[in-house]
């Protein structure tokens, strides 16, 4: 008679009880796994860079390929054991090993069966739109969703805590006070824990199974697909041949060597991005950004009051050598107004002295501030002002009349402010302006840049494929 056990998982799962669990040991475990932490955080950049590399090749070619599988999975398998010493369990006091190969006398295993196939088409939705309502589950059983607490004067967040580690923590507590963990708790939390390595391996991208929505709990999955066969009143088999070696799997040909070389790749990868990403942006903005005069121009920002007179509250204090003042940077500034209404506008820049001496006694406000687009002032009392401003010889830079005004000024030695008011000095100033530089320099950054980023690239290319070939070439040679 034959029977065949209820087909399991891909993804396996599997752990054993410590017959005896130090009471007090799990308080320091978050600090005895930091080591672990610091590799994994490395070995997860690398996950996701060749997640990355995953999805494409399994959308051209439908296959995962085999290094890289055998790679992630022993990504998975380390965070597995970490978590099933430290905070996932509480289930072992034995240090866990810094491999990525399964270590058949740690009692915390776990096992991917190897995708021959895999759907070109489920890959594209798989990974995030699929998996929604498992992500749901899971961020309620590892933490990572939160609520809000508010009150009359604020609002404050505060992170939930997820069930596994609250009942990994109730485990501790009655191990702390009665030397035995309870073997409930255990298979319920290794229940937890297996849906949430289910749907991690689902996820990323290493089986199209969709991951049950069952909790099978205990540290042992039941059954693996195997075949049983009851015994007839039939003659004695003869004697099996002897077993070969097993064969090697290909995370045993990740030496220290290669992961090394892979994980400083993936680095570079990221170094890459935060290299390419910005120098980009800055490309765009010195191609499409630049007004008919060349000059890199801030938004529109409305300026109002109803006093006489707004000026800046950070002065442009220049009293750097030459090569190395804001004009060799920024080059030429520009401050450009127009008037809200048909009064006639006055913009213009002067020493930091005079323009205080000029509006000394005056009633006018200083931008301190940009809040949300709003701009924030401080007020000075103050008269109405005793002459117009284009009566002061003092402007190293200035501009009045109706409609738009622009200034333009090279910065030089010294301390300078910027001053808006209306061009016959009269009360509520009510105008749009905008300010800009030339940044000569911005040619220079955005080509250094986006070199630094494909130099970068080129090394984590050459840091990724000279590993992934060496055990690819291997798995060849078998």
């Amino acid at each position: 008679m034959f029977s065949m056990s209820a087909v399991t998982y891909p993804v396996h799962v599997d752990a054993r009880l410590d017959s005896e669990v130090s009471r007090w040991l799990w308080l320091l475990k978050w600090l005895l796994a930091i080591p672990h932490y610091v590799v994994l955080a490395f070995l997860w950049v690398a996950f996701v860079v060749l997640s990355v590399v995953a999805f494409f090749a399994i959308l051209f070619t439908g296959r995962y390929p085999r290094a890289i599988f055998d790679f992630n999975v022993g990504v998975l398998r380390w965070q597995w054991r970490v978590s099933y010493y430290a905070y996932g369990a509480l289930g072992t006091d034995r240090y866990p090993p810094f491999t990525l190969r399964d270590d058949p006398d740690y009692p915390a295993h776990l096992e991917v069966d190897y995708p021959q196939r895999l759907s070109r088409g489920l890959v594209l939705v798989k990974w995030w739109l699929l998996a929604i309502p498992h992500y749901l589950i899971v961020g309620l059983l590892v933490g990572g969703t939160g609520y809000y607490i508010g009150n009359a004067d604020d609002r404050s967040h505060l992170a939930a805590t997820g069930l596994i580690p609250l009942l990994a923590f109730v485990a501790g507590v009655v191990l702390l006070f009665t030397g035995r963990y309870p073997q409930p708790l255990f298979d319920f939390l290794l229940g937890l824990n297996r849906w949430v390595l289910r749907v991690a391996g689902y996820a990323a991208l290493m089986t199209d199974t969709y991951p049950p929505f069952r909790l099978d709990q205990g540290g042992h999955e039941d059954g693996r697909g195997t075949l049983t066969l009851e015994p007839g009143p039939t003659s004695p088999a003869p004697p099996p041949p002897p077993a070969g070696p097993p064969p090697q799997s290909t995370v045993s040909r990740w030496t220290t060597r290669r992961i090394v070389s892979l994980l400083a790749g993936c680095v570079l990868v990221f170094v890459t991005l935060g290299l390419a990403v910005p120098g980009a942006a800055l490309l765009v903005a010195d191609q499409a950004a630049r007004d008919h005069d060349g000059f890199l121009m801030s938004p529109e920002q409305s300026l109002r009051t109803t006093t006489y007179a707004i000026t800046s509250a950070e002065q442009m204090q220049v009293d750097a050598p030459a090569e190395v003042t804001p004009a060799a940077f920024l080059g030429d500034l520009k401050i450009t107004a127009v008037a809200n209404d048909p009064t006639a506008v006055f913009i213009g820049i002067g020493p930091k002295a005079a323009v205080e001496s000029y509006l000394a006694g005056v009633r006018h406000v200083t931008l301190v501030d940009l809040r949300d687009g709003e701009p924030v002032y401080r007020t000075t009392p103050g008269l109405a002002p005793t002459a117009t401003p284009q009566s002061q010889n003092f402007w190293a830079a200035s501009a009045s009349g109706p409609g738009t005004q622009e200034v333009t000024w090279t910065p030089a030695s010294g301390e300078w402010s910027a001053l808006v008011m209306n061009a016959d000095a009269s009360r509520a100033v009510d105008v749009t302006v905008t300010a800009g530089a030339e940044v000569p320099a911005l040619h220079w950054i955005v080509a250094v840049l986006l070199a630094l980023a494909a130099l970068s690239l080129a090394g984590a290319v050459v840091l990724i494929v000279v590993p992934l070939r060496g055990v690819s070439r291997m798995d060849v040679d078998r």
